[in-house]
C-alpha cells in the first residue's frame, strides 16, 4: 500500500495514497452536532513521507501541534504516525471498530465519504482557507459536487531525459509525439539501452496511462457522461504507443507490461534510459546517481499534452466523535502558509494552496520545481471521487500493458476496461 505521491498505487482507495486565518466560529453554528465546551483531544492519524525510515514527518507534527496547542489551550492534539503500507488499512479498521479518527491524512477519502463518515470540507474549514486551494485539486476531492477530501499535498508529471545522452546525439527536448518518436530513434542509432522506458506493469500503470491519454487529448473520464476510456482518442493514443514506440524496439528495459515505475526510475538513474515520464522524486535520484538530466511538459500528439497528471494525498475529518469545531480549527492552522511550505519543502513536494504555491514558485529556493508548480494549476487529476475508481484502476495495471503488446489490440483491450468502469460505476 502507499501514496500515490510516494509512487504506489494512484488514487486507489483501498490502497493507500497533501492559507492562513482563523476558523470563523460564526460560520460553524448551525452545521451539525458538536461538543464545543470544555478541553477536547483530537486523534490524528497521519502517514509517514520519510522514505529513509527517520523521524521527520513525526517531528513535522509535532512542531504544528506545539505551535497549534499554545494557540488553542482548549483543544489537544494526539498524532500517530504510521507508514503507508499500514495507514489506510489501520483507519480501515479504526473506522470498522467504531472508533474512528478525529482527523485522518492518508492516500484516498471517496469510501469514507461515500458511507456519510465524513465532514463535508464546508462544514469544517473556514471560508478563505477553502478559497485557497488549486483548483484541479479541490474538484478531486468532490464527491457529487460536495466536497469532503482535503488535498494535503500534491504532485504532478513532467518528461525527464538524460541531458548527457540527448548531448551526444545532437537533440533537443520533444515537444510533440513525432519529436518524441525521432529522438527516441537517434537515441537507439546512438546504441541507448532503452530510448524510452514506458512502465504499463501493476505498479503504477494506471498513471502512465493517464499521461498518455492527457496527451493525446482524451482521459478516464469526461464531463457529460463519466467514464471516457475507451474515446476515440485513447484508442488512438494507444494504437501510436503501440506502432511507433513498442513495434519500433524504442522501449525497455522489459516489456511494458512488465516494466514497473520503480524499475523505470532506477534504469534512468543507471542512466540506461533516455527518456521517461516522471516526477519530483526523481529528481533526487538521479542526483545521487550523478545522472545530468532535462525536464520538459509532457508531449502531445501536436504540441504540448492538454493537461499535465496531478496527484494528491488527502486529510480528512471524521463525524464520529462530533469535535467538528475543534477539527476545523487544527485543519485551519494547519493550512497556514508556514506549515504547507514547511512539509513541501521538507519532501520536494508541492503545495495544495494557491498562497504557498505561489511563495514557493517566487522564493527561488526550489528553482528544479518551478515546471511541476507551473504545471499543477492546469492539472487533471484521476477520478478519485468515484466510489468506483479503485475497481477500474487495478483493472487498468492487469490490463492496460496487454494493449501494447505484439498480440494486443488496443481498442479490444480498452473496451474491456471500459466495460469493468461501467458496470463498477452502476453499482455504486
Amino acid at each position: 500500500m502507499g501514496s500515490p505521491l510516494l509512487f504506489k498505487s494512484l488514487g486507489n482507495g483501498l490502497t493507500a495514497a497533501v492559507a492562513a486565518l482563523g476558523i470563523a466560529a460564526a460560520g460553524l453554528t448551525g452545521c451539525g452536532s458538536d461538543s464545543g465546551s470544555g478541553s477536547v483531544t483530537l486523534k490524528l492519524v497521519a502517514a509517514d513521507y520519510d522514505i529513509a525510515g527517520g523521524s521527520s514527518t513525526k517531528a513535522y507534527w509535532h512542531d504544528v501541534v506545539a505551535d497549534f496547542e499554545k494557540k488553542n489551550p482548549g483543544i489537544k492534539v494526539d498524532v500517530s504516525v504510521l507508514s503507508w503500507d499500514v495507514v489506510d488499512a489501520k483507519v480501515a479498521e479504526m473506522v470498522k471498530a467504531g472508533k474512528a479518527p478525529d482527523i485522518a491524512q492518508i492516500g484516498a477519502y471517496s469510501d469514507y465519504a461515500a458511507a456519510g463518515k465524513l465532514y463535508s470540507v464546508d462544514q469544517v474549514l473556514s471560508i478563505p482557507v477553502q478559497a485557497n486551494f488549486l483548483a484541479p485539486l479541490a474538484d478531486a476531492g468532490e464527491m457529487k459536487r460536495v466536497q469532503y477530501g482535503i488535498p494535503f499535498v500534491a504532485s504532478t508529471r513532467l518528461l525527464f531525459y538524460n541531458q548527457t545522452l540527448f548531448d551526444k546525439a545532437h537533440l533537443k527536448p520533444p515537444q510533440t509525439w513525432a519529436q518524441l518518436e525521432a529522438d527516441a530513434k537517434a537515441l537507439k542509432a546512438k546504441g541507448v539501452k532503452t530510448p524510452f522506458a514506458l512502465p504499463l506493469g501493476s505498479e503504477e500503470a494506471q498513471a502512465e496511462t493517464m499521461m498518455w491519454m492527457l496527451s493525446g487529448g482524451g482521459s478516464y473520464v469526461n464531463q457529460i457522461s463519466g467514464y471516457d476510456i475507451d474515446s476515440p482518442e485513447n484508442i488512438k493514443t494507444f494504437n501510436w504507443l503501440k506502432r511507433n514506440l513498442v513495434e519500433e524496439g524504442l522501449t525497455g528495459p522489459v516489456a511494458p507490461a512488465k516494466l514497473n515505475r520503480q524499475a523505470a526510475f532506477d534504469a534512468f538513474a543507471k542512466g540506461e534510459v533516455g527518456m521517461l515520464n516522471g516526477h519530483p522524486s526523481l529528481m533526487e535520484q538521479a542526483k545521487k546517481k550523478g545522472v545530468k538530466y532535462g525536464m520538459v511538459p509532457l508531449p502531445g500528439a501536436e504540441g504540448k499534452a492538454k493537461a499535465s497528471m496531478g496527484v494528491a494525498d488527502w486529510i480528512m475529518g471524521f463525524k464520529q466523535n462530533g469535535h467538528r469545531e475543534q477539527i476545523g480549527k487544527f485543519l485551519d492552522f494547519t493550512f497556514n502558509d508556514q506549515n504547507v511550505l514547511a512539509f513541501a519543502d521538507k519532501y520536494d513536494l508541492l503545495p495544495a494552496t494557491r498562497t504557498a504555491s505561489q511563495t514557493m514558485q517566487n522564493n527561488g529556493k526550489h528553482p528544479e520545481l518551478k515546471e511541476f508548480l507551473a504545471a499543477l494549476p492546469t492539472s487533471e487529476l484521476p477520478p478519485v471521487g468515484k466510489t468506483s475508481w479503485p475497481k477500474v484502476s487495478e483493472t487498468i495495471k492487469k490490463r492496460i500493458g496487454g494493449a501494447v503488446s505484439p498480440e494486443g489490440d488496443p481498442r479490444s483491450v480498452l473496451e474491456g476496461i471500459a466495460k469493468v468502469a461501467t458496470e463498477a460505476e452502476n453499482a455504486e
